[in-house]
């Protein structure tokens, strides 16, 4: 737990606000890479020579790794230092962007897009510590994080039109290089305006933990990403399956055994707060899933430039900042499990609605209704979910569990990306298999595989649903909603 007695600035200091300005353009940096790197993706699977099974690995490699280790750094930022991590993370951020850009191929781009990962796990949870340290005062702090948030959120919608211009007029890899100067100038700035704060107390680390968990995790993206090319039952799928079951039990137990775990299991048990996270990890799925194959669907099968693909996810983000908002309002007078089983039915609607989809499709009739009708039901969603997963934790579990949340959305979109890239490869070579190979079928096949994609997506939303309504038994719960709106849009854009 943090010790707040090691404050970074007073708070009568005016400095706290180029602090908070700091802060903020890290954040914009993460989250620019996200939509950019998505906008981009096409282009550059086609100048590196990706194949469809290998693809998701752009996306996949970042999120395991941001994932996996984003517990961990939040315990290094504690321990090591908020400010020796955040600098430590941005700079890492900004050299793994220049080697991504830099990729020949696509072994090169994973790799940098996995230290991207890392490094970005230990600027976010540093970053976070940094602002609430800095700013003590209750309503200064509801305004710095509603800033926050709001840029978080403005940096998403920003980055669709950014990777569709530097992706358009540049090329692709000026979606990673553009975080270099930005890093390597945010954290020289940094070196003199920030102070170092420390939390005492153990020290110790569980890297067994944290090792076992993103490697478990990654031998099972890598297991679906041989199922698609060489079947379920091929020896290597096999092989890699077993290896993801090994990893992912030595982690639990390594959690259960050890004295000071990366996951308490007293996190996960609550009813309330294991049903949220499970519900996170679902919406992860769907949500990182519809992104890829919208990306693709629109600039592959509809032949949108990159620039026009960014300006048509714009109803998506806006609608989850407005719904965002309403859903903060709404939680101090509403049952939290109604509005997560209003917004799973939203969205999974939202997510049907994508298998109309066709190959001469109209955008505001086919993909307009969809991005507005998901993008509610997912503020719905995270809203209530975000304050239902930190009820009643312990003041010194509150981190773990805020960064679990995270954890667990970046998690679930990995492995669903994953899994439904696999499906769509399935489905794709099961059309060609059936209708031939003429140019016709050649058409129509990834319009196939995307509906099948999106048709699954629906089914786990419904899942989340069901969880939702099984498990979270909250009752009201007040909120700030100015904080809540500007954390959740922080989270899920």
């Amino acid at each position: 737990m943090a010790d707040r007695n090691t404050g970074i600035t007073d708070n009568k200091d005016s400095m706290r606000w180029l602090v908070l300005a700091l802060i903020s353009v890290a954040q914009l940096m993460v989250v620019l890479d996200a939509s950019v790197v998505n906008i981009a993706l096409p282009t550059a699977q086609k100048a590196l020579h990706i194949s469809n099974a290998d693809r998701q690995w752009v996306v996949t490699a970042y999120s395991l790794t941001f994932g996996g280790f984003l517990l961990f750094g939040g315990r290094l930022s504690d321990f090591i230092g908020r400010k020796k991590i955040f600098i430590i993370g941005l700079i890492g951020f900004a050299l793994a962007s220049a080697l991504g850009g830099s990729a020949v191929d696509g072994g090169m781009l994973f790799a940098a897009r996995a230290i991207q990962g890392v490094f970005a796990a230990m600027m976010t949870p540093a970053s976070l510590s940094i602002l609430a340290l800095t700013f003590t005062e209750e309503k200064e702090r509801a305004t710095a994080f509603g800033i926050y948030g709001a840029i978080a959120g403005g940096g998403a919608a920003i980055g669709l039109i950014l990777g569709g211009v530097l992706t358009q007029y540049l090329g692709w890899y000026w979606c990673l290089y553009i975080n270099t100067p930005i890093g390597i100038i945010t954290a020289l700035a940094a070196l003199p305006l920030l102070k170092e704060s420390v939390a005492h107390g153990d020290r110790r680390y569980d890297i067994i933990g944290a090792i076992s968990a993103t490697a478990g995790l990654g031998a099972l993206v890598y297991a679906f990403t041989e199922a698609a090319q060489d079947g379920w039952s091929a020896g290597i799928t096999l092989g890699m399956l077993a290896l993801a079951g090994v990893l992912l039990i030595v982690f639990v137990v390594t959690e259960i055994r050890i004295n000071h775990p990366l996951l308490p299991m007293r996190v996960v048990l609550d009813r309330n707060r294991g049903g949220s996270f499970m519900a996170s990890f679902l919406a992860g799925i769907g949500l990182f899933a519809m992104f890829l194959f919208l990306t693709y669907y629109l600039q592959e099968s509809l032949g949108y430039s990159a620039l026009k693909t960014g300006v048509a996810f714009l109803p998506f983000s806006i609608g989850i900042i407005l719904s965002a908002g309403l859903a903060s309002k709404l939680l101090s007078k509403l049952n939290p499990r109604i509005l997560m089983v209003v917004g799973f039915i939203m969205t999974g609607i939202g997510s049907l609605y994508l298998v109309r989809i066709g190959l001469h499709s109209n955008f505001f009739t086919t993909v307009f209704p969809s991005e507005v009708i998901m993008s509610i039901g997912l503020g719905l969603v995270f809203v209530p979910l975000t304050a239902t997963s930190l009820l009643n934790v312990a003041e010194h579990d509150a981190g773990v569990a805020s960064a679990l949340l995270n954890t667990t959305q970046q998690v679930g979109g990995a492995l669903g990306v994953a899994l439904l890239n696999t499906v769509f490869t399935s489905a794709v070579a099961a059309f060609l298999t059936t209708n031939g190979k003429g140019h016709t079928a050649l058409l129509n096949a990834p319009i196939h595989g995307y509906r099948v994609a999106f048709a699954c997506s629906t089914v786990v939303f419904v899942i989340g649903m069901l969880i939702v309504a099984v498990l979270v038994n909250a009752k009201q719960i007040a909120s700030d909603p100015k904080q809540s709106e500007s954390l959740i849009t922080a989270d899920i854009l």
